[in-house]
């Protein structure tokens, strides 16, 4: 089995001996100019402060256009969670459909070749391949989908797709999970918009996983006459897309009716044996009369079609292209009425993933969605008389989300990483086991020391964290001594990183349900877990020094700080629940490990940042960090804002880290780097910024060890997993320049003009390290939340006066806003969805206050504060409940 990334033993970048030290004769040449070329990160940024400045403006949402050419690599995962990629392209129509459980790594599969700068090199997907030259929507349309209006007017009359060549101008609105796309011309009375995504409601995690895509299509009259509009929408049969041969079975297409949803239901009959493709799509109109052709064959369109219905039963080849179609009745519109039409687009492809079926049984079961749906027509149907509930709730959280304070482009590139979850990168199976690679199709097993960084699902979709705790980690993946193995039933041992990043997930999935019950039912694999973690440190310092697997593919030895400190805030997140387990004896088990490791993190510091120092016995001899600087080097302390945790070590000392991370590992351009510090994956390129994994600032010969390994060549890449766990560290140590600047040239790196902005690619697509973007919104926001305690925080991060921004917790999610008035602060929170249940509510504020009064709904609630410098805590006498459609305001004076 190939492991994560391991692309320099087996590529053609080994090959061609891009890194020197994999040639026979590496080791007689000068160690210095071979591996350990000059730094050449400049200290001086050259950061232009008004663009600076305007990385906190709230700016437009973020739009790609056709008259820029920037529509072409647009993929938004359009579909639900866990059921494949269906991407909704820049012009709105849908392209790739990896959803016939195809086993090939990324989306594109491919490689490709590269100039690095020194030589020319050839780049497999998990090493970048998607990043150097992405995929385009029109090479890879496997399924023929599509709409088109027709409009008469004043005996005139026109017929447009809705797709990039037939309007003047088209854009893209990149707001996942709905994205709007526009369409106008200069020649055409009407103006069309249209909203599409999959649902995707936060909390609700089976209703967020149905495999289809929602069309909203309006049709605007923007002349003085009046129009007559007719919108048709088609899908090709997908059943046996792939693998049909003639003479092995026909395609089917049916009709389908129900009071909210009419649609064509396309299937596959016959064939000796179940294929990957086997399986039914549909496409269908909600909620208005339609006319309905099971045999559409839309080329060329003419007005004849927009008029003709066949309602039999249709057959085809399984090489031939059998289409439905679905179209409204015509409407007639005077000058500035619209018309619309709603669209589901589903499909059903249940056959399990051949690729992982030796080692899980969970497999064999199919998926989830296959366990609740018959085919695609019943998803199509259960979505059509559900429409106001699920994709009305989905356009709720759209408009909640970026109804903020904050920046559009900030709202975007922190959360549309989720939409990994939306890609063949994650399954769900029948069993109801959530599953994922780390990027798709690449490196198997829900890997604890990449999924842990994963901030977003864990807020987002709590149910799916806490469920693979229980039932992998401390399930499946646990070993005997409590050791949790990295792969689950992918590989036989733990890793280190891995192991207290889960614990510090269990901590936060605790932090994210209501009440104590998953903490209690889960205790004593919780507490072997965390035993077998503290069992690492041999020498009693608080520091790990146990030589174990890391996040980099190798096992290190000697004491290394971001590892440490990782484990420092693991035994801190087990240490509050054994308090709140009431298990005295082992919080204080914990909390003596803490201190002391906390203490000793000092001998890690060498003055600027923390470093590896080598084991007593061997020395330097193997690959490590050592006294260079790296990016996680306190990722612990990082770790420890998203979960409430509290500082950990020197907070100077911390601070002068993750400035020496600035200074040292980011630049505006990495062009001049990787040409010197070859060996890393083109995860960025000439002209773009970022941060650097691993860099040496003081030149010191033999940087990394004295025998170093094919691992080196991670130390000279950017990966944006690890660049977004700084950032939002950061942005919680009041570093808002630095984090901003961080985010958005990751934003840049994935503008619409270069790549697909959906895609953060790391080791294959749709990388699940990427999904630490949420992080740097927790922090943004200041957010802290305990549900079982009823404890919430609120501390933003600028813009205090006037703050407003999303939040979720275990039972509801809506809008927190706060603002000054005449004599001190308003504070509210509103229910979208839910409930939230608050005994206290925590803030910030360079003010002192005398008064408290809270309300909900206007009627007023029993309540006192207590401040302590700059820290605020309301409480309430008696639990608040905040229901669905309520307001709670707390007015500080």
């Amino acid at each position: 089995m190939l492991h994560r990334r391991s692309f320099l033993r087996q590529s053609g970048l080994a090959a061609a001996g891009l890194l020197t030290l994999r040639l026979p004769s590496w080791a007689s040449l000068p160690y210095r100019g071979v591996l350990s070329p000059a730094h050449n990160i400049p200290a001086d940024k050259q950061i232009d402060p008004a663009w600076m400045r305007s990385l906190y403006d709230r700016g437009k949402p973020g739009t790609y256009t056709k008259s820029k050419n920037e529509l072409r690599y647009i993929g938004m995962p359009a579909g639900g969670l866990h059921s494949g990629t269906v991407y909704l392209g820049g012009d709105g129509r849908l392209w790739l459909w990896q959803v016939f459980n195809d086993p090939r790594e990324g989306i594109d599969p491919k490689t490709v070749l590269w100039n690095d700068g020194t030589r020319e090199v050839k780049v497999r997907n998990r090493d970048g391949a998607s990043y150097v030259e992405p995929a385009i929507a029109a090479n890879k349309r496997v399924l023929d989908q599509g709409f088109a209006v027709l409009i008469k007017s004043a005996g005139k009359e026109w017929i447009r797709e809705l797709r990039e060549e037939d309007w003047d101008e088209v854009s893209f609105e990149a707001t996942y999970p709905v994205a709007t796309i526009r369409y106008r011309h200069a020649e055409i009375p009407v103006s069309l918009e249209v909203k599409a995504g999959g649902i995707f409601i936060p909390l609700d995690a089976d209703n967020s996983a149905l495999p289809a895509t929602i069309f909203d299509i309006s049709v605007t009259n923007e002349s003085q006459e009046s129009v007559s509009v007719t919108i048709t929408g088609w899908l090709e049969n997908g059943a046996r897309k792939i693998s049909g041969k003639d003479g092995e079975g026909e395609k089917h297409n049916d009709v389908l009716r129900t009071a909210q949803y009419t649609g064509i239901r396309s299937t596959f009959t016959g064939g000796s044996e179940r294929k990957p493709d086997d399986g039914s799509t549909a496409i269908g109109l909600v909620g208005q009369k339609a006319l309905l052709q099971t045999d559409a064959q839309p080329w060329p369109l003419t007005a004849a079609y927009f008029a003709r219905g066949q309602e039999q039963a249709a057959t085809g080849a399984p090489s031939g292209k059998l289409a439905g179609g679905v179209s409204t009745l015509p409407q007639q519109l005077p000058p500035g009425a619209s018309a619309s039409a709603r669209y589901v687009l589903s499909w059903h492809f249940n056959q399990p993933l051949q690729k992982l079926g030796a080692k899980m049984k969970d497999v064999s079961g199919g998926f989830h969605y296959g366990a609740r749906f018959a085919d695609a027509g019943a998803v199509g149907t259960y979505i059509g008389e559900q429409i106001e509930n699920l994709w009305g709730r989905t356009l709720l959280w759209k408009t909640t989300w970026y109804d903020s304070t904050l920046p559009h482009w900030f709202l975007e590139r922190t959360f549309l990483n989720i939409g990994t979850l939306a890609t063949a990168n994650t399954y769900r199976f029948a069993s109801g086991r959530f599953w994922g690679w780390e990027g798709v199709n690449a490196c198997e097993g829900t890997c604890t020391h990449v999924w842990q960084y994963a901030q977003a699902v864990g807020r987002i979709f709590p149910s799916l964290e806490s469920d693979t705790r229980e039932r992998t980690d401390l399930g499946i993946a646990m070993q005997d001594d409590g050791g949790i193995i990295f792969r689950g039933e992918f590989e036989d041992r733990p890793a280190i990183d891995g192991q207290a990043g889960t614990i510090l997930r269990i901590y936060r999935e605790h932090q994210m349900r209501p009440d104590a019950t998953f903490l209690r039912n889960n205790w004593p694999k919780i507490k072997k877990a965390v035993t077998f973690m503290l069992a690492q440190d041999k020498n009693g310092d608080g520091l790990t020094d146990t030589p174990m697997e890391n996040t980099l593919d190798a096992i290190w030895e000697g004491e290394i700080a971001w590892i440490a400190g990782l484990c420092i805030a693991a035994a801190k997140a087990a240490q509050k629940m054994a308090e709140e387990t009431g298990d005295q004896a082992f919080a204080r088990t914990c909390q003596t490990y803490v201190e002391k490791g906390g203490k000793n993190m000092a001998q890690l510091f060498n003055g600027e940042y923390f470093i590896h120092r080598p084991d007593a016995a061997q020395g330097r001899k193997k690959l490590g960090s050592y006294n260079t600087c790296h990016i996680d080097q306190v990722y612990g302390q990082s770790w420890a804002f998203q979960a409430g945790l509290g500082r950990l070590w020197d907070r100077e000392q911390t601070l002068s880290a993750l400035r020496s991370l600035w200074k040292y590992n980011f630049t505006m351009d990495v062009g001049p780097y990787i040409k010197t510090h070859t060996g890393g994956r083109p995860y960025t390129v000439e002209g773009e910024g970022g941060m650097i994994m691993n860099t040496n600032p003081h030149n010191e010969a033999r940087p990394y060890g004295d025998n170093v390994t094919w691992q080196l060549g991670y130390f000279h890449e950017c990966m944006s997993g690890f660049e977004h766990q700084v950032a939002s560290h950061m942005m919680a140590e009041g570093m808002t320049d630095e984090a901003l600047v961080l985010t958005r040239v990751i934003h840049d790196r994935y503008h619409g003009a270069k790549r697909n902005p959906f895609n953060e690619i790391e080791c294959s697509d749709h990388y699940a390290r990427a999904m630490a973007s949420y992080g740097t919104f927790i922090t943004a926001c200041g957010f802290g939340y305990h549900g079982p305690k009823g404890d919430m925080k609120m501390a933003p991060r600028w813009n205090t006066h006037d703050f407003k921004a999303p939040f979720t917790a275990a039972e509801g999610w809506g809008v927190y806003q706060q603002r000054d008035q005449a004599g001190g602060r308003k504070h509210a929170i509103t229910l979208q969805y839910g409930s939230l249940r608050l005994k206290t509510f925590r803030m910030e504020s360079g003010s002192r206050y005398k008064n408290v009064s809270a309300a909900l709904n206007g009627k007023p609630l029993k309540a006192a504060f207590k401040q302590s410098g700059p820290d605020i805590t309301v409480v309430f006498d008696a639990p608040v409940v905040v229901p669905q459609g309520q307001e709670l305001t707390i007015l500080l004076s």
